[in-house]
């Protein structure tokens, strides 16, 4: 028997919606993950993009666990002498862009390289419960439904 290695043009992509309200983010980006890499296609192959397009909404209202939300802090640096600056997970939740909580936490679990940032392009984060991808007739994702901690209460 020969090991299947499929092609890009036998790929079916479908469409997922995933509504993120109540959703613990650690546990909502490895589903994601999994759904843009193919990994839960029986066909997955892994030098090709056979995963799923991904539309998350409701971003803004992910959740955390533990203290996560007021004490995890990320920094950057400006380049001048002390120019170190901080930012925790709540003020990034509660400013202009919510949604790249979740797009940050999915591109981290992606593989890095032309292939990743390609699978990374199937994959639309919005923070609001509205989105225009209602002409792709998406199939709902229950992500909560699947482990009883990938929702917090």
């Amino acid at each position: 028997m020969r090991t299947f290695s499929a092609k890009p043009a036998d790929v079916q992509k479908k469409w997922v919606v995933i509504d993120a309200e109540g959703l613990v983010v650690g546990r909502l980006a490895v589903v994601i993950a999994d759904r843009l890499r193919g990994k839960h296609k029986p066909t997955f192959t892994p030098h090709v993009d056979c995963g799923d397009n991904v539309i998350v909404i409701n971003a803004r209202n992910v959740h955390f666990t533990g203290r996560k939300r007021e004490n995890k802090k990320f920094y950057w640096h400006t380049g001048y002498p002390g120019g170190i600056k901080e930012r925790t997970m709540a003020q990034l939740l509660d400013g202009a862009h919510p949604e790249r909580v979740v797009l940050k936490a999915v591109e981290r679990m992606v593989p890095r390289g032309p292939l990743g940032r390609q699978q990374m392009s199937n994959l639309r984060v919005y923070a609001g419960a509205e989105h225009p991808h209602v002409a792709q007739s998406p199939e709902v994702l229950d992500v909560g439904a699947l482990n009883r901690k990938n929702k917090r209460a």
